[in-house]
């Protein structure tokens, strides 16, 4: 158990800290696109931009699962709520600060090594509206984000890049939506590794806005995916019987 643990946040770190770093890029690659191929306006950003965003997913994705790995602390507490294998109380305890270290870690990299005309596109998640409404905000933004990701996850029969596709499309979408509010992050370590390189991790509207809202819209998301999901696989299962 000991050893599983140790991997578990040894791998956690890593793969966060990967992720951080490729994530804080997207805008850049995409900006680097658009200029290549000669295009732009919003619409060809949202595009290339969830094209860019389905290939990491994907990729990261299939990392993850070879690692038994996560790099989204709101991910691991919606497996937890909707009881699907994976997490305790304790593994998120442990899990939860290895994830942020490697968040703080992937934002100081990056912003090391990007080139300085593009080091002004690195802007983490930041409040644009009063507290409250940015906390309601990100919870909000991230109960949708966690449910459509149980739907297509574990509802959906598709291979790996369809899912990856569709995922990317959902999470672009509600960034876009949320950008005016909060950023947003809809994944807490996201919002503290460009806060801690701000000195703004240790206050009270960060913990509130960036962690307990998203923390409890991610774990209310489970538990209704939970009871809806636990609610029809006996129908489908009496229904399968009469069949026979």
């Amino acid at each position: 158990m000991a050893v599983g643990a140790i991997k578990a946040v040894v791998c956690d770190a890593v793969l966060t800290f990967m992720w951080m770093f490729c994530t804080s890029a997207t805008g850049v690659v995409t900006c680097i696109i658009e200029t290549a191929i000669g295009v732009g306006g919003s619409n060809w950003t949202y595009a290339i931009l969830t094209v860019v965003f389905a290939v990491t997913i994907f990729v990261f994705n299939a990392i993850a699962d070879a690692l038994g790995a996560s790099f989204n602390p709101a991910g691991n507490a919606s497996t937890y709520a909707a009881g699907l294998p994976g997490d305790t109380l304790f593994s998120m305890a442990l899990r939860f600060p290895a994830q942020a270290v490697g968040a703080v870690g992937g934002a100081m990299a990056i912003n090391l090594v990007m080139p300085k005309r593009y080091r002004h596109m690195l802007v983490g998640p930041s409040l644009k509206v009063g507290m409250h409404t940015g906390a309601m905000a990100e919870g909000l933004l991230t109960f949708l984000n966690t449910f459509t990701i149980l739907i297509i996850s574990h509802r959906i029969s598709a291979g790996s890049s369809a899912k990856a596709w569709l995922l990317a499309m959902a999470t672009v979408t509600l960034v876009v939506a949320g950008s005016s509010y909060t950023g947003p992050s809809i994944n807490p370590v996201n919002a503290f590794g460009w806060a801690y390189m701000e000195n703004r991790h240790n206050t009270r509207e960060h913990f509130y806005v960036y962690w307990i809202c998203p923390l409890i819209g991610a774990t209310l998301a489970a538990l209704i995916f939970r009871v809806v999901f636990s609610q029809a696989q006996p129908e489908r299962q009496k229904k399968a019987e009469k069949e026979e």
